[in-house]
């Protein structure tokens, strides 16, 4: 199948190539629409019981946005501050879309500051009318305005996640190249892979356009699956140019090289580009669109840049490919089969050695707090945040970032029942008071103050122990805290079928490519700990704050709820992208007659190189997330390129060849009743080249060992 697709792209390179370039030009034509078409919705759980009632809340009386301006740097008592902030105040009750505007409260703890919040009226027009306030208030004359709230801190949030990404392509792409460069020794060569991943960006634009038809797209979508359409298509052109390289040195005539690097490295590609898609779409089970579309575009992604590597890259190789210098050869093993050696002399210690530092790394994983977050994740520049941090030291009763647990019921304000459920819900440990509204005669809302934060232990158990009180009326409960709970129940009830999904897929991919029952096994074992251990690292950076001041961010206490689903999904798909590199050349030499030691040896040296310089390359990629000043963007950065560097290195130099020595030719265990099943859905292309044999003599163990 595999010859089938690239030889057509290699006997019809100028077919090929303008067909990808229409679908590139209609990606970024048409599906430029798609950012007109973006939700920010990040943490929510359609059809759960927060948010029922806080639609019903919502068609029932949209609730105000409110703003909030601290005015600081002048003692509040100075009378020509006073007269300054009630000309502004007035000014902006004037302002169209004000529905209220707050007298000024004096700061009871310091003295010198004052607060004033604005209330907006319902409606379109919120943002306008919270630009229009805020111009106003900006103009008292004090030492520091810091206004924040309602639209003006969601357009900020967004904003500055976007920032972030963009500042992240700038910082990356022209070291992404560089590198390139280094490892190929050519801008021609160097080249092919960004060209990929310019195809695989503007088909992605195409097909998320095609499914926001259809169904929610996150706004952080875009960003993220930019980034790794560009790290996969590095990673795939990567590795099939470089073995073109290597063929051309044996099979100087390019299509001849073109052909028997579809036959190798394009299966490598198909099975790699299958698993991490499949490890993505395991996100697609998640109710959370933000979730939900990050496995859709993820995975579209995928394949997309998979499809070129296996159609445009032979096509480019057919017409360009003789001016690509063939490999060099190296005499001797190499350093990464030097590192095998070493390995394999001692690879009990060195399994014992690796694996108890990534379980040490991921540790803090068992202290794990999720969040919604607050305006700390938002760097000191920003408005929000400032307003925050004067808030946090000037009205300190008053820094809540969060709003009240609110009980939706089906009744009159009147009834008497009602009114007894509110005594029940103020008995509730963690609840400080009880304000009731009446929205209709069969409406009424009763707002429970939460002591502490939302996020907070005392906060979720008011909100499961106010669900458990009986009522003869309809009752729902939301608001932050009951959507915090309601997330962290949805994870907990998909999450075991998400990767229960992901491995299945895994196995079977991993099975039908390596034709054994252990090696897919060991696969996901390993992947399993440079995750943890790249989580554990998450947490103890951002949540614990331990060295957070070298990447900018503080200790905040949590990690943002998307963050660590995030992560784990998109490092488990690289991680068996790398594993998949690797187990090919070691799963070709075995067939060519290499022993079980000598296998991993010669497949190490021929992939390590690759290996290292593509997981470089994508953690550059992902690293640049870091230099931004959304805390999520960071942390999501961070981690993801913490699990590539130690998948690349720990896992795959130490881990890997720890292990498959230790199990020896048990590696390609294959029993009796499989061995049908794998010859149907294994897709081998053809045998080793003879040309690339070891120079040892072949060894009598059979190609795939039989139980």
């Amino acid at each position: 199948m595999i010859r089938t697709i690239s030889g057509f792209a290699a006997r019809r390179p100028f077919v090929v190539i303008v067909a990808w370039l229409t679908i590139v030009g209609v990606g970024f034509g048409i599906g430029g629409g798609v950012f007109d078409r973006l939700v920010p919705d990040v943490g929510t759980v359609p059809g759960s019981e927060s948010g029922r009632a806080a639609d019903r809340l919502a068609d029932a009386a949209p609730r105000p946005e409110t703003l909030t301006a601290v005015v600081a740097g002048r003692p509040a008592t100075d009378p020509a501050l006073w007269q300054s902030v009630t000309a502004a105040i007035e000014k902006t009750r004037a302002v169209p879309g004000v529905a209220e505007v707050s007298e000024p409260l004096p700061s009871a703890k310091t003295g010198n500051a004052l607060l004033v919040e604005v209330t907006l009226a319902p409606g379109d027009g919120q943002e306008a009318a919270a630009e229009g306030a805020a111009e106003r208030l900006r103009g008292i004359d004090a030492g520091t305005v810091a206004i924040g709230g309602g639209p003006l801190s969601d357009t900020e949030f967004d904003e500055q996640a976007q920032k972030d990404v963009a500042r992240a392509e700038m910082i990356s792409m022209p070291v992404v190249l560089v590198l390139l460069l280094v490892v190929f020794g050519g801008l021609l060569a160097a080249g092919l892979p960004l060209l990929v991943a310019v195809v695989g960006i503007g088909s992605t634009f195409g097909v998320l356009y095609a499914f926001s038809s259809v169904t929610d797209i996150s706004v952080y979508v875009i960003q993220v699956t930019t980034m790794l359409a560009i790290g996969l298509a590095v990673d795939y052109a990567l590795l099939v140019v470089n073995r073109f390289r290597e063929e051309r040195a044996t099979a100087p005539d390019v299509s001849a090289a073109v052909a028997r690097t579809a036959a190798t490295a394009g299966r490598t590609v198909m099975f790699s580009g299958l698993t991490v898609a499949v490890a993505l779409a395991g996100l697609t089970v998640f109710p959370d669109p933000f979730l939900r579309s990050m496995g859709l575009a993820g995975s579209a992604v995928v394949l997309v840049d998979m499809v070129a590597a296996l159609t445009l890259l032979p096509a480019l190789l057919t017409e360009f490919g003789h001016r690509i210098s063939p490999a060099k050869r190296r005499a001797g093993g190499g350093m990464f089969a030097r590192v095998a050696h070493i390995v394999q002399r001692r690879p009990v210690v060195t399994l014992v050695v690796t694996a108890g530092a990534m379980v040490a790394l991921a540790a803090p994983v068992l202290g794990l707090h999720i969040s919604e977050g607050d305006p700390r994740m938002l760097p000191g520049s920003t408005s929000t945040r400032q307003m925050w941090d004067e808030l946090t030291v000037h009205f300190p009763d008053q820094a809540r970032w969060s709003g009240d647990i609110q009980v939706l019921a089906d009744t009159a304000a009147n009834d008497p029942e009602l009114g007894r459920l509110r005594e029940a819900i103020a008995a509730v440990p963690g609840v400080t008071e009880v304000k009731v509204e009446e929205f209709g005669p069969e409406l009424t809302a009763l707002h429970a103050t939460p002591r502490g934060a939302a996020d907070g232990a005392e906060a979720r158990a008011a909100v499961t122990a106010i669900r458990d009180l009986p009522a003869p009326f309809g009752v729902e409960v939301t608001g932050d805290s009951a959507q915090l709970v309601d997330y962290r129940a949805m994870l907990a009830e998909r999450l075991p079928l998400a990767v229960a999904l992901v491995v299945f897929g895994t196995l079977i991919l991993l099975f039908a490519f390596t034709g054994s029952v252990l090696l897919p096994i060991k696969a996901i074992l390993t992947n399993l700990l440079s995750i943890g251990a790249a989580l554990g690292v998450v947490v103890w950076v951002f949540q614990e704050g331990h060295l957070a001041g070298l990447l900018g961010t503080e200790g905040l206490g949590y990690v943002h709820l998307t963050v660590p689903v995030l992560i784990g999904a998109i490092a488990f798909g690289l991680s068996v992208d790398y594993e998949v590199f690797l187990l090919s050349r070691i799963r070709e030499r075995w067939l060519a007659g290499a022993g079980s030691r000598a296998s991993v040896a010669e497949g190490l040296q021929h992939t390590g190189r690759i290996v290292t310089a593509a997981a470089a390359m994508i953690a550059v990629v992902f690293a640049g997330f870091v230099f931004g000043g959304f805390v999520p963007i960071k942390a999501i950065g961070f981690g993801l390129a913490l699990a590539i560097l130690l998948d690349a290195t720990i896992v795959r130099m130490l881990l890997v060849p720890a292990t498959m020595t230790l199990l020896g030719r048990g590696n390609w265990w294959l029993p009796r009743p499989l061995r049908r099943v794998h010859a149907r859905v294994a897709l081998a292309e053809s045998a080793a080249d003879p040309a690339q044999a070891s120079s040892s003599p072949p060894r009598s163990e059979p190609a795939l060992t039989r139980f």
